[in-house]
């Protein structure tokens, strides 16, 4: 690579590009650029020249149509190696381009913001995409930079190079220039192919001692593009995360965040072992605990408000592998601070996106659906028993339906206004599951709601549930033997509400 005389700079994404283009102009690169970025440059009264007086040509079509000239594609292209590339550039006027730094067009975001079909079509770049193959095929002689990540770096290196990009540097950007192209081109067919196309580019995040199991290796993939595993966490303190912690984190973060209350949320092997809702974090962790303190030993709490030292104090006899909460204040830093095995990490809260997709590997290929991920609504929901749930019967009734998407089928979640009493999950029969629900209860079960995932195939669990004096159930409905469960719950006394909506988790 010769050095660096001229650097075509174009981008969408305009984080950190002051100090590269300062940093530039202090090496005497020359800047040419484009629309907002040339407009950009000159409002900072950076020297830039625009993409229009090198090509002769202006912008148009809207845009659409600037950089695609030989001018620019000529200079990115001409392999320096070659004495008859750069005498045929000489020969038509066209000046080297050393450096060229693109982003493109927010595809992904438009998208996932729910704009038109011909608002999202619009933001396919084409330009850009070719700047960035053009300069990725021709590493040798250019360096591309596509991720705002890696300015400081390629500034760095030009300044101790005097100008020059290492070979090794040059390769890197270019690999992962052509993965960044693959990865937006791969968006745009799924978009335009619709069900029948499911494209997903991920990129290796970290490195896991192993999987699921020590005999298992393990790594930790994120979506391209995307803000990254469980929201973009920092982990502030702790050991290193495991393949489990991260799943249990995963299901936890996805349960606290259905509520608006302060809410904490206690997993163990993927299932809660206890939620609980209150007007502070202590007091919800106090109720989630009470669920079932045996099973909470050596679990991931999740929260969904900033920890406080009021809940550290609470937390302080418990050992919690990992605890996950939007940030946490200087008090709880310093109680939590004390235990230093426990991995703390500071993430956003849950908020599900359109383009979120679920894949479960079968041999040979993969299931893929949307998570389950949409809100209840309870004006839809309907009441067949004769009884009517009293309000504080609903409210428990709405704690125990939240929780109940997250718990392993056949689940059946047992609580009160406030907290989960008990839980049945995983079990291979539905009244297996309210047995086990209710006869590991550790908190008074009479006068409880219970929450089903799926219908009742048959009386058995119904019957069950109020003979532990269940008062109240909600459960989806559509079994042949609806009427015939109704009729137990007016037999028993036992209101009951039917979602429309099942929530099985497998």
């Amino acid at each position: 690579m010769l050095q660096a005389r001229r650097a075509l700079v174009s981008v969408y994404d305009k984080r950190g590009l002051e100090d590269l283009a300062r940093g530039l102009a202090r090496l005497g690169v020359e800047i040419v650029s484009t629309g907002g970025t040339l407009k950009y440059l000159q409002e900072k009264s950076i020297p830039v020249t625009a993409v229009a007086d090198v090509t002769g040509f202006p912008e148009i079509l809207d845009g659409r149509v600037k950089t695609l000239h030989p001018r620019i594609h000529g200079g990115i292209l001409a392999d320096r190696s070659v004495d008859g590339h750069l005498d045929q550039i000489r020969e038509h006027g066209i000046e080297r381009i050393d450096l060229v730094v693109v982003n493109l067009y927010p595809f992904r975001e438009t998208l996932a913001a729910g704009a038109s079909f011909a608002q999202t079509v619009e933001m396919i770049d084409i330009g850009g995409p070719a700047m960035v193959r053009a300069a990725a095929k021709n590493f040798g002689g250019v360096g591309v930079v596509v991720d705002p990540g890696d300015y400081a770096e390629v500034l760095s290196a030009l300044e101790k190079g005097g100008g020059i990009l290492p070979e090794e540097l040059r390769r890197r950007l270019a690999a992962k220039a052509f993965g960044h192209t693959r990865s937006y081109d791969s968006a745009v067919a799924s978009f335009l192919g619709g069900q029948s196309r499911v494209s997903l580019e991920l990129d290796r995040t970290m490195e896991l001692r192993y999987g699921e199991n020590p005999h298992q290796g393990g790594a930790v993939y994120a979506t391209a593009g995307g803000p990254g595993v469980l929201g973009g966490f920092r982990q502030l303190q702790g050991k290193e995360l495991s393949w489990n912690n991260l799943l249990d984190a995963d299901a936890a973060r996805k349960i606290v965040a259905l509520f608006e209350e302060p809410a904490v949320v206690i997993v163990k092997h993927n299932n809660p072992c206890g939620v609980g809702r209150g007007t502070n974090l202590a007091e919800a962790y106090q109720r989630a605990l009470a669920t079932d303190p045996v099973s909470a030993f050596g679990s991931i709490v999740a929260l969904n408000r900033p920890a406080d030292g009021a809940l550290a104090e609470a937390m302080a006899e418990l050992f919690v592998e990992v605890l996950l909460a939007p940030g946490f204040d200087e008090a709880a830093r310093e109680r939590f601070g004390a235990k230093k095995n426990l991995r703390i990490l500071e993430c956003p809260l849950y908020r599900p996106s359109p383009a979120d997709v679920e894949l479960r590997p079968i041999d040979g290929g993969f299931l893929a659906q949307p998570p389950d991920a949409q809100p209840d609504d309870p004006s839809g929901w309907t009441c067949p028993s004769r009884r009517q749930p009293t309000p504080e019967e609903r409210r428990a009734l709405d704690l125990a339906w939240k929780v109940c998407r997250y718990v392993k089928s056949n689940a059946i979640v047992v609580a009160n206004g406030d907290q989960t009493v008990g839980i049945g999950a995983g079990q291979m029969s539905r009244v297996d599951s309210c047995r086990l629900a209710t006869e590991k209860a550790q908190l008074p079960v009479r006068g409880t709601v219970a929450a089903s995932d799926a219908f009742f195939p048959f009386r058995d669990g119904l019957d069950v549930l109020a003979k532990a004096g269940i008062t109240a159930v909600i459960q989806p409905g559509g079994s042949k033997k609806d009427d015939e469960i109704i009729a137990a719950a007016d037999e028993q006394g036992v209101a009951m509400l039917l979602t429309g909506v099942r929530h099985f988790r497998h």
